[in-house]
């Protein structure tokens, strides 16, 4: 892709994406705006709702979990994401079935049938109707107390295969994770989509707040079929326009002009949308820079520095009683205006934690 071509797709994103010019005020404002934002790290979800709203301090997005405007569950890919409350319940049945037909052989390998998952599900609307809410640890002791093994991985695939079906989500802070708690007790009033409002709503949201963006983009980060990816965007009509980059067709909000806000440098967290929320990374991330973000292609996202809209490094933070210190690394050498700027970065990061920026050190790979 030609360097000219990767900006205008970089700064289309940022702006699509809320990191450049965002308004936004709010936790639950964002995950409205970005659909769905990747969530299998609790604190790096965190970081993404607030750096995507000036001004958001952690224990903001913790209240958003805490009041019910936010959850955490896995609508898409079968992976944990971050939703608004009152759009789970589509989103699961968008791919639910599906997805949990995938895993029958790997739950039929831990001795998990219907027989047993049928059998949580009653310890587990027991131990929480009537408004109660259990740590993972809590609900894994009501399982095994009740006859329930969830050793060898059996209770992480139980949760997971009872969030799928709509019984369970983890909703309140409680200690550094989230309590699990009843979805129809903790969602009083979801919304209610027909299966063709449902793609249309995914697409005219996905593309709106990730574009430009491809078929192929959308078809791997909802795992929808083809003929319904197709449906959706024919459905979405004037809401949605074309932009065609080196022949190839992406797809982002009507409203959405190539007139993006200036690109700010940011630290974004691991497992960050603005990288994982596409099957193809070349815009944003140089394949020759990708194993320096996931090392040893382990599936694990590493903290990012984007500067222009590329990712120019990886940062990791160290807290120490009232301060914070960041050190980026960066993959080439970084001008010194790019070095201040992420400094007023890590100072931004400081601030959402409630602490005070420590020392900012900047070192090349």
């Amino acid at each position: 892709m030609r360097r000219t071509d990767r900006t205008l797709i970089a700064n289309l994103r940022l702006a699509a994406q809320q990191l450049a010019g965002s308004t936004l005020t709010a936790p639950a404002d964002v995950a409205t705006a970005m659909l769905a934002l990747q969530a299998q790290d609790l604190s790096s979800a965190q970081w993404a709702l607030a750096v995507r709203s000036p001004s958001t301090t952690l224990a903001d997005v913790d209240r958003a979990f805490d009041t019910g405007a936010i959850v955490r569950s896995w609508p898409f890919r079968g992976t944990l994401h971050v939703t608004p409350a009152v759009d789970l319940g589509w989103m699961l049945e968008l791919t639910r079935d599906r997805i949990v037909r995938g895993a029958a052989t790997r739950h039929a390998g831990l001795g998990l049938d219907e027989s047993v998952f049928a059998r949580a599900a009653d310890v587990v609307r027991g131990a929480l109707q009537g408004g109660v809410r259990l740590s993972r640890a809590e609900l894994f002791a009501e399982l095994d107390a009740s006859g329930v093994a969830t050793d060898h991985q059996r209770g992480g695939h139980l949760l997971w295969y009872l969030a799928h079906t709509g019984l369970i989500c983890f909703g309140p802070m409680q200690d550094s994770g989230q309590a699990v708690v009843l979805t129809d007790e903790w969602i009083p009033e979801p919304r209610r989509l027909t299966p063709d409002e449902a793609l249309t709503e995914l697409a005219v949201r996905y593309f709106t707040s990730h574009g430009p963006a491809t078929v192929r983009d959308l078809l791997w980060w909802s795992k929808i079929l083809v003929p319904e990816a197709r449906r959706a965007i024919e459905g979405a009509g004037d809401r949605l326009r074309q932009l065609v980059v080196d022949d190839t067709v992406y797809y982002l909000g009507a409203e959405q002009t190539e007139a993006s806000p200036a690109p700010p440098v940011l630290l974004l967290p691991g497992f960050d949308e603005y990288l994982l929320g596409y099957a193809d990374r070349d815009a944003v991330l140089p394949p020759e820079h990708s194993e320096r973000v996931v090392p040893g292609a382990n599936g694990i996202f590493l903290p990012m520095v984007v500067a222009k809209g590329q990712v120019v490094g990886t940062w990791r933070r160290t807290v120490r009683r009232g301060t914070v210190d960041t050190v980026a690394t960066a993959f080439e050498p970084m001008a010194r205006t790019t070095v201040g700027r992420v400094e007023r970065a890590a100072a931004g990061y400081a601030r959402y934690l409630g602490l005070e920026p420590g020392s900012t050190t900047v070192v090349d790979a």
